[in-house]
């Protein structure tokens, strides 16, 4: 199963089939707002709460406008600590790193602490096609995994199942993977949380490789900071001989003061929590405690060109807290799996298309997955304007996909899909450049305005479907104009 799901219908396609499946949009509704209520609440707790808003914005441009200086300094550091540090252009080139680094150990199985960089490159299918067996521990990762399911949101990856999904899940498939789950296993969280509990401890206690991400990586120290509320990442980061960490470019902060900032507004923003139950840290190899080697692979993956256009590298600011989710009316509707990556909501909808071009159907569309509401923006920690980057990427879309290098030439690739919106824009253009076609054009509507249908024809019903066609006047503007001033005040 790739992490990026190429090759999935659009969004408007594959949000039909999930907004007429009641059981997902009850799921969804229930755990969302109750994720945003808490969240509200835990926000209004802080007084300060816009300026570490700020800060947090600025402590981020700062660094990816310096990205440069800090990556090098980060790969001085973790050497310096006894890491090893590896660079990764692509996912190709990440999952073929960590492929070689596990088959070095000679072990043929990994458990993994919950990484979006990992189910980006697909890791998870690479180390399976060469032998390698990846186990999730994360609680809702293990129910995706064990499902042969997919994520679908950042937080939770399993908020589209319910309890008894979850039971009837564990009851059918844990067998297959290690431990069953008990006997006479109820839906109950306790129950459910104990079977994996369970299920996992003895993949804990076998385990010899490690791998994860992390949510922040410290320039200044080389430290790798990971943050969860179960206990399992930290049971991956300290009990294996070797650790392996895939990690996105952008997320460096430059000093440890400027990690106080986020570890304030990431559980708030996430898991509506003061802060973390689990922080874990850790700076290269030391003697006696935790990995023997540990190993770092930077990912690129489309952030370099990410960062180089002036309106979407803000979304390289994400700090993966899943707030925008919460509060999005399209993601509430459609879930996560419409989206068609690992990114999915309004992040997933201007992160996707830059990480992975606008080449594709799904990629082409997700810029128009909002209503540009604008609720994403208010609640993100970080500051994203996600309707300002939406807007953008549609205009890429519509101008023909992003620019790309074509030998000493930068070309636009060729746009796919929204004929029909380019074909309009330019006959509006032609009409207000010709004032007697425009009048005659008027003219006309209005004295043939009984003949005109109540809704669209062909792709245009999807969005007169809902909505009242505006009726037409009995004659133009222009023509009243004329008639009741006399052809007065600049009538023309």
């Amino acid at each position: 199963m790739s992490g990026t799901h190429l090759g999935m219908p659009s969004f408007p396609e594959a949000a039909r089939d999930a907004v007429h499946d009641p059981t997902l949009r009850g799921n969804l509704r229930h755990a969302t707002h109750t994720i945003r209520d808490k969240r509200a609440r835990a926000v209004a707790e802080l007084d300060d709460w816009a300026r570490l808003r700020e800060a947090g914005k600025r402590i981020k441009d700062h660094t990816l406008r310096y990205l440069d200086r800090y990556l090098v300094r980060v790969e001085e550091a973790v050497t310096a600590a006894g890491g090893t540090v590896h660079w990764a252009a692509d996912a190709e080139e990440a999952n073929r790193i960590v492929a070689d680094l596990v088959k070095a150990t000679g072990e043929s199985e990994v458990v993994k602490v919950k990484s979006m960089a990992t189910q980006e490159t697909g890791l998870n299918e690479a180390l399976e096609a060469e032998g390698i067996r990846a186990y999730e521990t994360d609680l809702a990762e293990l129910i995706v995994q064990l499902g042969g399911d997919r994520p679908s949101h950042i937080l939770v990856p399993a908020i589209h199942r319910n309890r008894g999904e979850i039971r009837d899940i564990f009851r059918s498939e844990m067998g297959e993977w290690g431990r069953p789950a008990p006997e006479g296993l109820t839906d109950t969280p306790a129950e459910l949380a104990e079977a994996a509990r369970l299920h996992l401890r003895e993949k804990f206690l076998r385990a010899r490789v490690g791998i994860s991400g992390a949510n922040f990586m410290v320039a200044e120290t080389g430290t790798l900071v990971v943050v969860e509320s179960e206990g399992n990442g930290r049971m991956c980061l300290t009990l294996p001989e070797t650790l392996i960490s895939v990690v996105g470019i952008e997320k460096i902060v430059p000093t440890w003061r400027d990690l106080e900032v986020f570890l304030q507004t990431l559980p708030r923003s996430s898991t509506a929590e003061r802060m973390n139950p689990y922080t874990s840290m850790w700076t290269g190899t030391t003697d006696g405690d935790g990995p023997r080697t540990f190993h770092l692979v930077l990912l690129d993956n489309g952030r370099t060109d990410t960062l180089a256009d002036e309106v979407g590298r803000q979304a390289l600011r994400c700090i993966r807290c899943s707030a925008c989710l919460n509060v999005c009316p399209v993601y509430e509707r459609a879930g996560g799996h419409a989206y068609g990556s690992v990114y999915p909501g309004p992040i997933g909808a201007i992160l996707s298309p830059q990480l992975r071009g606008t080449g594709s159907e799904i990629d082409a569309s997700l810029p128009y997955a909002s209503s540009l509401c604008g609720a994403c923006y208010e609640v993100c920690p970080v500051a994203i304007d996600i309707p300002e980057v939406l807007v953008h990427l549609r205009e890429r879309v519509v101008q023909g996909g992003p620019a790309v290098r074509q030998g000493n030439r930068v070309v636009l690739k060729p746009a796919r899909g929204h004929a029909a919106e380019r074909a309009a824009m330019r006959a509006a253009r032609w009409a207000f450049t010709h004032p007697g076609a425009l009048r005659a054009g008027q003219r006309l509507t209005s004295r043939t305005r009984r003949l005109h249908p109540r809704t669209l024809p062909g792709p245009g019903r999807a969005w007169s479907g809902s909505r009242d066609l505006p009726e037409v006047p009995a004659e133009p503007f222009r023509d009243w104009w004329q008639r009741t001033r006399d052809g007065k005040d600049g009538a023309k």
